[in-house]
């Protein structure tokens, strides 16, 4: 992990007091972690204490292996990104959505991915998952790149789970629960190269029916199968984005246990996003925080001195600490009427109206647009 500038004495907004919370500033760390380590609000009396970081060191956390020269399970080396336009590029003049973004987990954690709805969680998840194209070398899980390197999904080694099993339907409406009147086992017994007794495993772990008719299952039902069929294979990343949500607790408990034993006994890498806090105290080995598209910080659990005792809901706690001094320091948007919209996308308001565009074809034709690179004036002139 980076080497830290420790933190203490961060304002608890729940309880008006000091809370004692050590925490680790990355490479990327931004405007929010630089309020809180000594400007705005926070109290005087914090303390802060810097520690020596050499060049050597530093240099470890943009490369593929660690110190001590073993492959990073996930690298994600100063990484920007913003979703493309109409024609593919980045929209002029946007924010990106991930900023700086500098994260390496070791085989065998097991990290929480925590933030506020917004914050890119999301989004880098399924970057990791190699669902979006970045710039090579910034992303890297196991050593190779997560969208260039196929071989990564197609061999079980990296396995992304994330959304609902859902689909668009003509006539039908938007999304739409995948079902079908077959069983359970009709999908778990489809998957090649599942271990007889790893299926076994997991089928008991989440109490999965493989008798289900996956037309006549409820959403958490629907949840265990999709979870199932993303673990059979002996995956070395595992990548979850919100995954317990409809989960009942026992469930959530047996999943959790389930994967902690996968880290420790076959030292694979989770990194696990999630708004649901409990049972978690166990589980976890770190705990990431991301604000405003910036990792704010990567901290083992036992170097966080609220959490060091695993308490149950001690993280819950804390992170709502975290979540409302998030909140606080979150610049304000003004509520700003505009005149006119110099970057509009997805059919603009003007040009977007087919009566108005057919009207002003000829206009459209020589460039003259009430809005600049409106997506119409692009696409119908």
């Amino acid at each position: 992990m980076p080497v830290p500038i420790s933190v203490t004495g961060f304002k608890n907004l729940a309880g008006d007091q000091n809370v004692h919370a050590e925490i680790a500033e990355t490479a990327s760390a931004g405007d929010w972690f630089s309020k809180m380590r000594g400007g705005g609000d926070v109290e005087k009396t914090s303390t802060t204490a810097t520690m020596d970081v050499d060049d050597e060191t530093a240099t470890t956390t943009t490369a593929t292996h660690d110190e001590n020269g073993k492959l990073w399970g996930i690298a994600v080396n100063d990484l920007d990104f913003s979703y493309p336009g109409i024609d593919g590029a980045p929209i002029p003049g946007s924010e990106p959505l991930i900023k700086g973004m500098n994260l390496h987990l070791k085989p065998g954690s097991c990290c929480l991915l925590l933030g506020a709805n917004g914050a890119g969680k999301t989004t880098l998840l399924k970057i990791m998952g190699g669902k979006h194209m970045v710039p090579r070398e910034k992303v890297l899980i196991l050593g190779r790149e997560a969208f260039y390197d196929t071989s990564l999904t197609s061999s079980g080694d990296l396995s992304y789970i994330g959304g609902n099993w859902q689909r668009d339907v003509a006539f039908a409406g938007y999304n739409i629960p995948l079902a079908g009147d077959f069983p359970a086992s009709k999908m778990l017994d489809g998957i090649k190269g599942v271990d007889p007794a790893r299926k076994k495993r997991i089928i008991d772990a989440l109490d999965v029916d493989v008798e289900w008719r996956m037309h006549q299952v409820s959403d958490g039902q629907r949840r265990r199968v999709q979870l199932a069929w993303g673990l059979m294979h002996e995956f070395k990343v595992l990548l979850l984005d919100e995954i317990t949500v409809d989960l009942d607790v026992l469930g959530r408990a047996e999943l959790m246990k389930f994967l902690r034993q996968e880290c420790e006994e076959r030292q694979c890498t989770i990194l696990y996003a999630t708004h649901i806090f409990d049972g978690l105290e166990k589980f976890a080995s770190h705990v990431a925080f991301v604000a405003g598209g910036k990792l704010q910080f990567c901290k083992e659990m036992e170097s966080i001195p609220s959490l060091k005792s695993r308490k149950p809901g001690a993280l819950l706690k804390e992170v709502e600490i975290w979540l409302r001094e998030d909140a606080r320091l979150r610049p304000r948007k003004k509520k700003t009427v505009r005149k006119s919209l110099e970057q509009a996308r997805n059919n603009g308001w003007g040009e977007g109206r087919l009566g108005s565009t057919l009207a002003k074809g000829e206009e459209l034709r020589n460039g003259i647009s009430q809005i600049k690179n409106a997506s119409n004036a692009v696409m119908r002139c």
